[in-house]
């Protein structure tokens, strides 16, 4: 990834309005970012992704031939790195949930300033999961519900047995590290790089290689995939 120390971000921009396709894309190149591609049409963004491969693409949700949520799943078969930003006029609650279920990193509404959106793209290429004020919690609060409830219908199938552990004391899991561990915990919480680097006195470089790593361990994508891996192992309590 083109992420590392003062390189552009290579960025696809998926909206059907082209003011407002050409606008963003013209923000990205004077923050220094490299717009890679554009489209106005899902099918049409999956197939150019593909070719053009993208650190981050920025989607709008509405699309005139498939939805965002169609075009993410695309996206994450062709290109399984590859981080969505949605960029959407809706912040309706389930339009949230339903993009973050099918893959995307992180969800702004259009009214968010530029300076917020640049920060967002840069973060989102991160790894970092990024929401308009007020959307994270909805997530977290999504995920949390989802864990135990797959943990009620499996303690009920086991006779009521407890639910499986955290990922350290998993068996059938990987193995983490003290320290990936604890900076999963806090991944769990809604922490942002920022704050866990603060709270652990570490640089932000190293919580990003820890989570990184713990990533790779684990088989997941994202950050987004790896809250709700460490919140199904309770491990945000």
């Amino acid at each position: 990834m083109s992420t590392s120390g003062n390189a552009g971000v290579r960025v696809m921009v998926v909206d059907d309005h082209p003011m407002w396709r050409e606008g963003v894309a013209r923000d990205l190149t004077e923050a220094g970012h490299v717009v890679v591609a554009t489209s106005g049409e899902g099918r049409q963004a999956v197939r150019v992704a593909a070719a053009a491969r993208p650190d981050v693409v920025v989607l709008d949700l509405q699309l005139p031939d498939i939805s965002g949520v169609e075009v993410i799943r695309g996206l994450r078969s062709a290109l399984p790195g590859v981080r969505v930003l949605m960029l959407s006029a809706s912040g309706e609650q389930q339009s949230v949930l339903d993009a973050v279920k099918a893959g995307a990193t992180g969800y702004l509404v259009k009214s968010a300033a530029p300076a917020e959106f640049l920060d967002a793209v840069r973060r989102t290429a991160a790894g970092e999961p990024v929401f308009t004020p007020g959307l994270a919690g909805l997530v977290l609060g999504e995920f949390r519900r989802l864990a135990a409830s797959s943990a009620g219908e499996g303690a009920g199938r086991r006779g009521g047995g407890p639910a499986a552990g955290p990922a350290g004391r998993d068996d059938a899991a990987p193995r983490l590290t003290e320290r990936e561990t604890e900076v999963l915990r806090l991944v769990a919480k809604g922490m942002s790089y920022k704050q866990i680097a603060e709270r652990l006195g570490l640089s932000h470089r190293t919580v990003q290689n820890h989570v990184q790593n713990t990533l790779g361990k684990l088989q997941l994508h994202n950050r987004v995939e790896l809250t709700r891996y460490a919140i199904e192992r309770g491990l945000d309590d």
